[in-house]
C-alpha cells in the first residue's frame, strides 16, 4: 500500500478565491502531453502511453476509465497508420481504395477496455463488390492489410500470434461474406468457431465507413439468440478458463507459465472468465454493445440479470483493472513487461478479501451464463 503520494490536482479548483485557469487542473495531462510534442512518430507515440496512464492517475481517473482511454490511443495509431499506408499507396500507384472499407479492433481493444502492452487483433469488413473483381479489389485490401498491420508493429504493438488481423483472408471480406460465415458457424458447436467468433463478436469500427460495422452488428444481433446450439458451445468453453479461486474458495491460480508461486493471472483467470460470460448473455439476450460495463447494465433492462449482478460485476471489472494497471506500470519501471500476472503477496488484506469477493461474483455471472444454456 502506498502511504505517501502527491496531492491530488483537483483539491487546488476553490484553494484561493478565483478558479484556477484549467492548465492549472490539468497540469499533469498538460505535462505529459508537451513531452510527447505535436508530431510524434507511430513508434514514439505507442512508447508515451505508459506516461499517459502516470499522468491519467495523477487526476485521480479510475482505472476503467484510463482503459477506455487507451484504448482511444491504440485507435488513434490505428487511424494514423492506415493513413500513412494509404498515402504511401497512392504515391506508389495503387490509387484510392477501389470500393468502402472498415477496419475492425476486436477482443479487448473493440470493447474499449486495452491494459499496457496488447498485441493487434483487427479484421476489414469491404463493402460487396462483383467476383469478377476479386483479384484486383482484394489484391488492394490485402496490400493494406499487410502494411499497416506491419507499421503498428514496427511501432510497438506486435502482430497477432494467432494471426487474427486484416492482413490474413480470414479476417478480412465483402460484408455478405462475414454474415454468411457467421450464419453458418453459428449453426453447430464446433469448438474451432465458436473460439474464433468469441475473437470476431467483441468489435468496434476504427478506420472506414463504419455503417458496415453497424450492418454486420445487427446482423450478429439478429441470428445470435436463435443459435442454440453454437451458444451451447460457447457456454461448454467457460469451463476452459476457470476463475482464480480454488474448491475452497480461496485464491488460487492454476499454475500455467506463472513466473513464481503466488503470482495469480488475473486476466486469463479473471477477466476473461467475466468478458466471456458477459458477452454469452449478450448474445442469447439480443444485447449489441461490445463495452462489458454497457453490456451489464443493458442485461438487467432485458430481464437476463437482476441490478444487483450487474452492479457487482462492473464493481469487479473495475477492480480488476485498477490490481492489472497497477502491476503493469510496476513491471515496465522494473524494466520488464506489462502482461495480465499480479504478486498476490504485494495485495493488502483487504485487497486479497475484495479479490476473492470479485471472483466469486465472476464465478456466480459464469454459472448464470451456463445455466440459460440448460447447464
Amino acid at each position: 500500500m502506498q502511504l505517501l503520494h502527491r496531492a491530488s490536482p483537483w483539491r487546488e479548483l476553490f484553494a484561493d478565491d478565483t478558479l484556477p485557469a484549467p492548465a492549472t487542473l490539468l497540469a499533469p495531462l498538460c505535462e505529459a502531453l508537451e513531452e510527447l510534442g505535436t508530431s510524434p512518430d507511430l513508434p514514439a507515440a505507442h512508447a508515451w502511453q505508459p506516461r499517459l496512464v502516470e499522468a491519467l492517475e495523477r487526476l485521480d481517473l479510475p482505472a476503467w476509465r484510463i482503459s477506455q482511454l487507451i484504448s482511444d490511443h491504440n485507435e488513434l495509431l490505428y487511424r494514423r497508420a492506415i493513413h500513412l499506408t494509404l498515402n504511401e499507396m497512392q504515391g506508389q500507384g495503387w490509387g484510392k481504395p477501389p470500393v468502402a472499407f472498415c477496419v475492425l479492433t476486436l477482443g479487448s481493444a473493440g470493447r474499449h477496455e486495452s491494459l499496457l502492452g496488447p498485441d493487434q487483433d483487427n479484421a476489414m469488413i469491404v463493402a460487396d463488390y462483383p467476383d469478377a473483381r476479386h483479384t484486383e479489389i482484394d489484391g488492394f485490401f490485402q496490400a493494406l492489410g499487410e502494411r499497416f498491420t506491419a507499421r503498428l508493429d514496427e511501432a510497438g504493438i506486435p502482430l497477432c500470434n494467432g494471426h487474427v488481423m486484416a492482413r490474413w483472408p480470414m479476417w478480412r471480406k465483402r460484408l455478405s461474406e462475414w454474415c454468411e460465415q457467421l450464419s453458418l458457424w453459428t449453426q453447430d458447436r464446433r469448438v474451432k468457431r465458436v473460439q474464433q467468433s468469441n475473437i470476431l463478436l467483441d468489435f468496434h469500427p476504427a478506420f472506414g465507413d463504419a455503417g458496415l460495422a453497424t450492418a454486420l452488428a445487427e446482423h450478429v444481433r439478429l441470428i445470435m439468440p436463435g443459435a442454440g446450439l453454437f451458444l451451447d458451445e460457447m457456454a461448454n468453453l467457460l469451463d476452459e478458463l476457470p476463475v482464480a479461486l480454488d474448491r475452497f474458495g480461496r485464491l488460487a491460480g492454476d499454475g500455467d507459465g506463472a513466473p513464481h508461486e503466488n503470482a495469480l493471472n488475473l486476466k486469463r483467470q479473471g477477466l476473461l472468465p467475466l468478458v466471456n460470460a458477459v458477452r454469452l448473455l449478450a448474445l442469447r439476450h439480443g444485447v449489441s454493445v461490445p463495452d462489458t460495463r454497457l453490456r451489464l447494465p443493458a442485461l438487467v433492462l432485458k430481464g437476463a440479470l437482476t441490478a444487483q449482478q450487474a452492479r457487482a460485476g462492473i464493481a469487479a471489472l473495475d477492480r480488476l483493472q485498477e490490481l492489472l494497471l497497477q502491476a503493469q506500470l510496476a513491471s515496465l519501471k522494473a524494466g520488464g513487461a506489462p502482461d495480465g500476472w499480479v504478486d498476490a503477496t504485494r495485495l493488502e488484506e483487504d485487497q486479497r478479501l475484495l479479490l476473492r469477493h470479485d471472483m466469486q461474483v465472476i464465478r456466480r455471472l459464469v454459472r448464470t451464463a451456463q445455466s440459460a444454456s440448460g447447464r
